[in-house]
């Protein structure tokens, strides 16, 4: 079904939908670009069955591009930008790609603290792992215990960032050297001030090695480890998410880059953003005790919640995360039941919405079928998410300060008012 035409000059009334070229077209901006401010929420898009492509509300484009013209007369008087520049990471055509490479390519053949180096430096280095100081471990690891039991994943790293900071007196050197050493650190850092779950792992070796013990007593599998080391590479950015806005903020305002992570730790806390990977894992584990995902959609369809684990903002087809995650687990055997629970799940609310699979379904089959707690999707988010952010912060220092501050557009009162009584 082809969408409404109309012209670029003159989009139609309210209601009336464009193309994607329509609108990049009033815009003035490429087709990806439309896309990134999907991504940011600054325009909606809707994907009709059978359409081929998305399309957007006429009067809701014409509101952005008024807004795209006024905030382009007042940038040099305001230091607001319209945008971010960056080379790490371009979603286009339903691909991610992270300095240009697929994404899922580089997962596949590479791990974690590879995708991570290619992110930060844009050279491969094979092999290289990340290994943090004693002290600074031993700190961190401190502060955790101290944190009541029933506390959440992203509370542990966030105060374990603090204290590794306090305890990093070049933490306020910003040349991309240092912030390269304080990745490097932290990460490992991060995982390290995790309670073990039955054993205290090594705290050497590959990432994902090191993580699983965390999140886990379940016994170790090759594939299953490669499993999370690719779920690691391939949540490592995801362009400005809202996470990463809120780490160039910081950045952008000179803060150090524990600072800038711990801001990022601090938003992903929201229920929209970080909390996705656990309730798709209620869901699942619903689904594989009631043998049928039927009544669990039919709850959830019930109580006004959206599906987890389904649609994006970004693709229009299936998260390729996901895609390149379930053909790992295919060859998990103790993955099975839960992935056929997740079929079943895609394939019962595709009876009245056509939503393809994300990433978080794929993260909580993982996790539900390697006896995992609710919170490990958002654990391993926040830890993969970490080297990102890393990423973003690098390239935030090299450019002009204080950049990221709009104007607002005051709606109040207008002066003078009288004073309060």
């Amino acid at each position: 079904m082809r969408d409404h035409e109309s012209s670029p000059e003159r989009p139609g009334r309210p209601g009336q939908r464009l193309t994607t070229r329509e609108t990049a077209e009033l815009l003035g901006v490429k087709p990806e670009t439309v896309y990134a401010y999907v991504s940011r929420g600054l325009l909606g898009s809707r994907r009709e069955p059978g359409a081929r492509s998305s399309s957007f509300d006429a009067g809701e484009v014409e509101a952005l591009a008024r807004r795209n013209r006024r905030e382009a007369a007042g940038a040099s008087g305001s230091g607001g930008e319209l945008s971010v520049r960056t080379r790490i990471t371009l979603i286009e055509d339903d691909r991610c790609y992270f300095r240009g490479v697929d994404a899922t390519e580089l997962a596949a053949r590479h791990s974690y603290e590879e995708v991570a180096e290619w992110l930060w430096t844009g050279r491969m280095t094979p092999g290289t792992t990340f290994t943090a100081p004693e002290a600074t471990v031993e700190a961190a690891r401190y502060a955790v215990h101290a944190l009541p039991e029933h506390t959440a994943p992203t509370d542990r790293l966030r105060v374990a960032a603090i204290a590794a900071a306090a305890g990093d007196p070049l933490r306020f050197d910003l040349s991309e050297e240092a912030v390269l050493n304080t990745g490097r650190a932290l990460i490992p850092t991060l995982v390290a001030a995790l309670p073990p779950v039955l054993h205290a792992p090594e705290d050497d070796g590959p990432l994902a090695h090191r993580l699983w013990g965390r999140l886990t007593a379940a016994p170790e599998d090759e594939k299953a480890l490669r499993v999370l080391d690719a779920a690691l590479a391939l949540l490592v950015d995801h362009d400005l998410a809202a996470s990463t806005l809120a780490v160039r903020v910081a950045a952008s305002a000179r803060a150090h880059a524990y600072a800038a992570v711990s801001a990022g730790l601090g938003v992903l806390e929201g229920p929209l953003h970080g909390a996705a990977s656990g309730l798709a894992h209620r869901m699942l584990a619903d689904v594989l005790e009631e043998g049928t995902a039927a009544p669990v959609i039919a709850d959830e369809l019930r109580a006004g919640r959206r599906v987890p684990g389904l649609g994006h903002r970004i693709y229009t087809g299936e998260d390729p995360r996901a895609t390149a995650l379930f053909a790992l687990l295919e060859g998990v055997p103790r993955a099975e039941p839960a992935l056929l629970a997740a079929r079943d799940i895609v394939a019962t609310t595709a009876r009245h919405t056509p939503l393809h699979a994300n990433v978080d379904l794929a993260l909580a089959v993982l996790t539900v079928s390697c006896g995992m707690p609710t919170t490990a999707g958002e654990t391993v988010f926040a830890v993969a998410r970490t080297a990102g952010w890393i990423a973003h912060v690098l390239e935030e220092y090299g450019e002009r300060p204080l950049r990221m501050r709009p104007s607002g557009h005051y709606v109040g009162p207008r002066p003078p008012q009288p004073l309060p009584a």
